[in-house]
């Protein structure tokens, strides 16, 4: 390993540490959760490390991370073992395969492509299964670094911009981007960009076509499958069977009294 390498890998770890003890519930309880996920659906992440913080002043979006659910693609687990249920990129551990468990107890969001075949499904899995063990992006690591050290007041017009980092070698991958390519892969569309062409034919009224021209893999975040108008959002919540009438509330009256002094 070169010193280079060294010192990445040693930044990683120090970027992967929670900035703070993560006090929130969870939206969607870990058993939701679970009971709602469908092979291809990508799982997003508000983390709390001091790379998440980085993403998330970049993107100004809650989303810092993203992962794909695969179900029962790689078979039963070993015994003692978690299924290993989502395909991510971990900042210290490049492409890998994770339980769902990860992530309980921080919020996610699931984003469900649509009108996917199995066949399709399968290949995108198989795309991101094959690229387990190449390691996270290291240029992009001493980028990201810049802006926990002192966040530079860029303008939002340049933050995504700011995202197209990483040297763009094919053995280097970050979350958003290696889904990117995968989705790619099927001709999935998160948000491509969009060209209006006037298209008419015999006999009628002059419209307007939209052609989709796919953005280069570099420039997505987590944040782009949520805001995506080809991905639902599913709530899990809702999903399983939510009534407010069987809801319990507690009433002031109810409430216990206050600590003394």
């Amino acid at each position: 390993m070169s010193p280079l390498q060294s010192l990445g890998r040693r930044l990683a770890r120090f970027l992967a540490k929670p900035r703070e003890r993560n006090s929130h519930i969870p939206t969607s309880p870990y058993g939701l959760l679970a009971a709602t996920l469908r092979k291809g659906d990508v799982v997003l992440v508000e983390g709390s490390s001091r790379f998440s913080s980085a993403i998330k002043y970049l993107t100004q979006s809650t989303w810092s991370h993203a992962a794909l659910y695969i179900g029962d693609t790689l078979g039963p687990p070993e015994p003692g073992e978690e299924p290993r249920l989502l395909v991510d990129v971990d900042v210290v551990d490049g492409v890998r395969t994770i339980p769902l468990s990860t992530f309980a107890g921080l919020h996610t969001r699931i984003c469900r492509p649509v009108g996917l075949t199995d066949e399709e499904i399968a290949a995108l899995i198989d795309f991101m299964i094959s690229r387990k063990g190449i390691t996270y992006d290291l240029k992009n690591i001493f980028d990201l670094a810049r802006y926990f050290i002192r966040t530079p007041p860029l303008p939002g017009s340049m933050r995504r911009r700011a995202l197209a980092l990483g040297s763009g070698e094919p053995t280097k991958a970050i979350c958003s981007t290696l889904l990117a390519q995968a989705f790619a892969s099927v001709r999935y569309p998160i948000l491509p960009e969009v060209e209006l062409v006037d298209a008419s034919g015999p006999g009628a009224r002059r419209a307007r076509r939209e052609i989709l021209h796919i953005r280069h893999h570099s420039l997505y975040a987590p944040r782009d499958f949520d805001v995506s108008p080809f991905f639902r959002i599913v709530k899990p919540r809702i999903e399983q069977g939510f009534d407010f009438r069987e809801m319990e509330w507690r009433t002031t009256a109810d409430a216990p009294p206050p600590p003394a002094g």
